[in-house]
């Protein structure tokens, strides 16, 4: 792919979609076939890999629970509801209208963190795939990984959206004021989300990805967006519709 002057990046879940909805359906779910007490040992087990991981392994933590356990074919058929779930229903809104919105400025990326199997299906199921026209990478850490993505999207600067500020860190660290970074605070108590805006690690903080269409412009004032580039993209933006 040849360099573009800018690359949107967008993280998946909780993000654009709402993972924490996602597990919270998948333990009332665990609760309603097998009780309180398997409920909590799956809530015990999906948070502990997800402090190794750094992400949630659904796939992963119902295979742990299953060791020295007896088997229930009630598991089988939570197999069956994780794997079928309905991700769309998940998305937040205006999630897709943001997508869309941002395609028509530049190329845009999702990154996801995870499993690539269930990851990508997840993707698929909402319809975030097709959003982007398959731009889709899916990746453990994604601090880990930043150069591969410049390798695949190479640009002259990139605007990331996040919810994690390790990501984010991480982003400056390597790209330094070739990137704008954009927290996004939808899935936690935004009462300190002020203090945040006059922090040296983001750029730009938004309450919720819909601000997207309504607050885009706030993206071109980011200091580290080069002239020439926030020229250009401001004369293609255009009010939402």
């Amino acid at each position: 792919m040849a360099g573009c002057p800018i690359v949107f990046l967008l993280n998946a879940d909780n993000t654009l979609l709402d993972d924490d909805g996602v597990r919270q359906d998948v333990e009332d779910r665990l609760e309603r076939d097998l009780g309180v007490a398997s409920r909590e040992r799956y809530s015990r087990i999906l948070q502990g890999l997800f402090a190794e991981l750094g992400y949630r392994d659904y796939v992963g933590a119902f295979q742990r629970y299953q060791i020295d356990q007896p088997p229930e074919a009630e598991l089988l058929s939570l197999s069956s509801f994780l794997l079928e779930y309905p991700f769309g229903r998940r998305l937040f809104p205006t999630a897709l209208d943001v997508l869309k919105r941002l395609r028509k400025l530049a190329p845009t990326v999702i990154l996801a963190e995870g499993n690539v199997v269930f990851q990508a299906r997840k993707l698929e199921r909402a319809g975030l795939s097709e959003a982007v026209e398959g731009r889709v990478l899916i990746h453990a850490r994604w601090e880990t990984a930043l150069q591969e993505v410049e390798r695949r999207f190479p640009a002259e600067h990139y605007v990331l959206v996040d919810d994690k500020l390790r990501v984010l860190d991480a982003a400056r660290k390597i790209w330094g004021t070739r990137v704008t970074t954009v927290l996004t605070r939808q899935q936690v108590d935004v009462s300190g989300a002020n203090s945040l805006r006059t922090s040296p690690r983001v750029d730009v903080t938004i309450t919720r990805i819909s601000d997207l269409l309504g607050d885009l412009p706030r993206l071109w004032t980011a200091p580290q967006l080069i002239p020439r580039v926030r020229t250009r993209e401001m004369r293609l933006l255009a009010p939402a519709e």
